[in-house]
């Protein structure tokens, strides 16, 4: 017998397996992103990035790109569905992780009225390393809301509002905490002077340099017009050679520009900071890492994760 031409689809809900909506007639090469755009029509407040489908409840969701007929499911497919709340874009997201910081940073640098003592207020530190770590930190962050802009690519992935609120208060909450210290009228320079605080701005500078190198040659692989996937190589720029080490060279360098920071301004908010943001990329650069050899056998044994040769 040929293939039936037509699928139909139960979608019920993943906890009270509730049938909420029956698609009949569906395409076989129709993907997971087009059942939900189905099931839009039917449910206009769940559009399709707040929902999860899946073939059962206690499953991984399915991806948008997957194909009905590739599915391990009958010509009548039962999905549950689960909502995932309101979501926002990725862009939207890295601009309010970055805005936040940028602008509550400056107000510690300004001394505004009521967080220091009142005859503090507008003031400004006597000591040069301060002028110094507000450009650096203020740099960091307009850097990043450049590359949000200009470079960075978002597929139409989202991210729930629930965790923009979590992350937008961890981002915001450590810049105004080290930003308190380095900018407290009482605030201590490094122990080594301007020895170490000259040695700290080189290193931050090339890691901020080596960090944006990186983004620009993700950036071009993504927008090349190949729908081959392939993984990144080192370019001619010699801040792309760390790629013959490791997989995730633009965590390498963003944890080395805070190291700088911390080094350069020796607050212990800061190296707490940047300790938590380590671990934190690590964990992502070990899943991008797995990602990457089980996707292409040919991927080089030498690179590591996100430290090389260690991690």
């Amino acid at each position: 017998m040929s293939r039936p031409t037509f699928f139909e689809v139960k979608v019920l809900d993943a906890k009270t397996k509730e049938q909420l909506c029956f698609l009949d007639k569906v395409e076989p090469y129709s993907t997971v992103g087009d059942i939900k755009s189905l099931f839009h029509k039917s449910y206009p407040h769940w559009y399709p990035a707040r929902q999860a489908l899946k073939l059962d409840p206690k499953e991984k969701s399915l991806r948008d790109d997957e194909i009905l007929q590739s599915l391990p499911v009958g010509t009548t497919a039962t999905m549950y569905f689960r909502d995932l709340g309101p979501q926002l874009g990725w862009t939207m997201v890295f601009l309010a992780e970055c805005i936040g910081p940028l602008l509550t940073y400056l107000l510690f640098y300004f001394r505004v009225p009521y967080i220091y003592s009142h005859r503090y207020a507008f003031t400004s530190s006597p000591h040069p390393v301060v002028i110094l770590a507000c450009a650096c930190h203020t740099f960091h962050y307009m850097k990043r809301l450049i590359e949000t802009i200009f470079v960075h690519r978002f597929s139409h992935g989202t991210m729930p509002l629930r965790t923009i609120v979590r992350n937008c208060a961890y981002y915001w909450g450590f810049a105004a905490w080290l930003a308190y210290y380095i900018n407290h009228p009482l605030y201590t320079p490094p122990s080594y002077g301007e020895i170490q605080i000259n040695y700290a701005l080189v290193m931050f500078v090339i890691c901020e340099l080596g960090n944006f190198s990186i983004h620009l040659t993700l950036n071009s692989i993504r927008g090349d017009g190949s729908r081959a996937r392939r993984f990144p190589v080192p370019t001619k720029n010699p801040f792309t050679w760390l790629f013959f080490f490791v997989s995730c060279p633009n965590y390498t360098y963003e944890v080395g520009a805070w190291v700088s920071f911390s080094i350069m301004t020796q607050c212990l908010p800061v190296a707490l900071y940047t300790l938590l943001g380590f671990i934190q990329m690590s964990i992502w650069a070990k899943g991008k890492h797995r990602a990457y050899i089980r996707e292409f056998k040919d991927y080089p044994s030498l690179r590591m994760a996100i430290i090389p040769l260690i991690l």
